[in-house]
């Protein structure tokens, strides 16, 4: 079925979608801006091998809608958009790429900010840095915040302990055992949180050199990718892509909580009133993945990292508020998360209908 992409942005309340292409680097990317309501869109670029056009535009604009929400939740005053680079991370990269997208991002005048993704790097903003400031989570030599990744997982952790203690009455991690998939830039800082509380690991991931780096630093069991939705656990972290809870791997599920750092990690809404169904208490992705929107937003207000990491451990807080609000409404988890960041939406309208005069 052809995917309407006018009809996608009008049911979504989507604002812009770019289409970005350079001959002379071979760039080819979309960048996404769902709602710059609260403020610029924030949101990374991804950079991965997608099969066909529509679905790198799919995933832009996915991912794009969610980092409103997760913004909102968050408290910040950030809107939410999202950039796809189509090409293979380990193989297409170049300066030169990185340059022509950051003129792309300039074009756009601040309406929206980029950061790094899965299949960037710290790196790769450097070199968009070169072309325009619009851009957070480039080195330090910066003055910027560098790898949002340990932030990222520091609020996972974070989150996921505060599920932990909705479903076993205590927070604690020691002895649980959780099933991490994917060991990237947030899943490889994850296991290591998680190990140093005396968790057990079971780890996957598409890429064979990070799994055994997993094994040999944390004594994790490694299972192969299409194994870890069934095997048995307290927790299951998703930490690579999205929509990998679906109709073929919902009913593998043997565990009591989800909760990782993927982005999307419902393929349909209905996916998770199944969860529900099944006694999984799901932790919304956009309130427990924040912790890298929040730790790259501090840069804009002059990176402080101890200020931005303590603003982080308030996803404990923001994971618990999703939790009342779903037990209030009787509502499943990830609806209930989309009306956390909906009322302080709704709040600050009521605010900016305040005529404030002109200005001189």
């Amino acid at each position: 079925m052809k995917f309407e992409v006018f009809e996608y942005m009008e049911k979504y309340q989507f604002e812009q979608l770019v289409l970005c292409h350079d001959q002379s680097s071979g760039l080819r990317a979309i960048i996404a801006i769902h709602n710059t309501f609260l403020g610029p869109a924030l949101g990374g670029t991804r950079m991965w091998t997608y099969q066909t056009e529509d679905e790198a535009i799919l995933d832009a604009l996915r991912l794009a809608r969610g980092m409103t929400y997760k913004s909102a939740a968050a408290g910040l005053n950030l809107g939410g958009g999202k950039a796809v680079i189509i090409g293979d991370p380990r193989k297409d990269k170049s300066e030169e790429l990185f340059r022509a997208f950051g003129r792309y991002v300039e074009s756009l005048n601040g309406r929206y900010i980029t950061a790094e993704d899965v299949g960037t790097s710290v790196q790769d903003m450097g070199y968009i840095f070169m072309e325009t400031k619009h851009v957070t989570g480039a080195s330090t030599s910066f003055g910027a915040s560098g790898d949002p990744s340990p932030a990222t997982a520091f609020g996972v952790w974070k989150g996921m302990k505060a599920a932990a203690k909705e479903v076993y009455g205590n927070s604690s991690l020691t002895g649980k055992t959780v099933a991490v998939q994917g060991l990237g830039h947030v899943g490889s800082y994850l296991v290591k949180h998680l190990a140093e509380e005396g968790a057990k690991l079971i780890v996957t991931d598409i890429y064979e050199d990070r799994v055994k780096t997993v094994v040999d630093e944390v004594g994790a069991t490694a299972v192969d990718s299409k194994d870890i939705y069934g095997v048995e656990c307290d927790i299951f972290a998703p930490c690579a892509l999205g929509a990998v809870i679906n109709d073929e791997t919902l009913p593998q599920l043997k565990c009591k909580i989800i909760a990782g750092s993927a982005n999307n990690v419902l393929k349909e809404e209905s996916h998770g009133d199944l969860l529900e169904q099944k006694g999984i208490l799901y932790t919304p992705d956009f309130v427990i993945n924040a912790g890298g929107v929040i730790n790259v937003a501090d840069e804009l207000q002059g990176y402080n990292r101890e200020r931005a990491f303590q603003r982080v451990a308030g996803i404990y807080e923001n994971v618990q508020k999703v939790f009342e609000i779903a037990k209030r409404d009787k509502i499943p988890t990830y609806k209930a998360a989309e009306v956390m960041a909906e009322e302080r939406m709704n709040k600050i309208a009521r605010i900016k209908r305040t005529y404030l005069g002109e200005h001189c």
